[in-house]
């Protein structure tokens, strides 16, 4: 099996405009690239949404070798219930709380680890540690699962994924050294997804696409979406095929070649995601009808 790559995790956002501040001035990511559709994505990206959504890849350097968020945000959608599914993304970083305490950003601490919650609940686990310039600060994804045995038989043993670190409770995987690693947690009961859902991406050679979802069916695992080809307007078309662990965890495989092509950092992202938010007139919906955006 060729290598495959860790690529990003979606969230979905009920408030756009914040979310994007708490990224950029908070976390100090950039905005990488960011286009808007008309209507529902096929593998539903946006989730099970029929109406208009944008998409922006937002990160600390190029996709092809950085793991960054995928904010979809669907267009009169003020906000989502969250579930216990998603714990947090790690990150290392000596200037995050730094930027939190000068925009007044609270900071909490669970077991000795700064903690900030992004707008709509997202939670991200803060360290200093000292990194090399090249490397990138996004560590390690952590969500939750039920039985950990059945967790790591479906993640190593169906995905190919090398088992880093392992407890009792929880176990860290990967497929590259230098790649963000996805952690399971135990919680002890049934993991609940809510409306908050979100979805983990990897990203492999296109012709290996057909044999994941061979093996998946073949172990009587779900397949979400079959493999499908995905149009992004003006940009290159992808193949994926999206799959859930047996905690119902989303996984999108996509074929790699097209991928790199389609992710490339666009100039025009920062301009075109001001653009659509200035356009976007849904605050101004909700205040006519004695709503909050801000409202869980």
């Amino acid at each position: 099996m060729s290598v495959r790559r860790a690529l990003h995790f979606v969230f979905k956002v009920g408030d756009r405009k914040e979310t994007i501040k708490f990224f950029t001035e908070i976390l100090g990511m950039k905005i990488l690239r960011h286009e808007e559709f008309e209507e529902g994505c096929k593998a539903t990206c946006n989730g099970p949404y029929d109406g208009k959504w944008s998409k922006t890849m937002i990160g600390y350097g190029p996709e092809d070798n950085h793991f960054v968020a995928e904010l979809t945000y669907n267009y009169g959608v003020k906000s989502y219930k969250l579930g216990n599914d998603f714990i947090g993304i790690s990150i290392d970083s000596k200037d995050i709380l730094k930027n939190a305490e000068v925009k007044g950003w609270p900071v909490e601490r669970e077991n000795d680890i700064s903690v900030l919650k992004a707008p709509g609940g997202y939670k991200y686990f803060i360290s200093e540690k000292s990194e090399s310039g090249s490397a990138d600060p996004v560590k390690k994804v952590s969500l939750a699962c039920s039985d950990l045995q059945k967790s790591i038989d479906y993640w190593n043993g169906l995905l190919g994924m090398k088992i880093y670190e392992k407890t009792e409770t929880s176990v860290v995987l990967g497929y590259s050294d230098d790649q963000c690693k996805l952690e399971l947690k135990s919680i002890g009961g049934p993991v609940n997804h809510e409306q908050a859902f979100g979805r983990i991406a990897f990203s492999c050679p296109t012709a290996e696409l057909s044999g994941i979802q061979e093996a998946i069916k073949k172990a009587d695992q779900k397949i979400l979406t079959p493999l499908v080809s995905l149009d992004t307007p003006g940009k290159a078309t992808v193949h994926v095929v999206i799959l859930a662990d047996p905690d119902g965890h989303e996984i999108c495989f996509v074929g790699d070649e097209a991928f790199r092509e389609l992710s490339q950092v666009d100039p025009k992202g920062e301009s075109l995601l001001k653009e659509a938010l200035i356009a976007d007139k849904s605050d101004e919906w909700f205040a006519k009808k004695g709503l909050s955006k801000e409202e869980k």
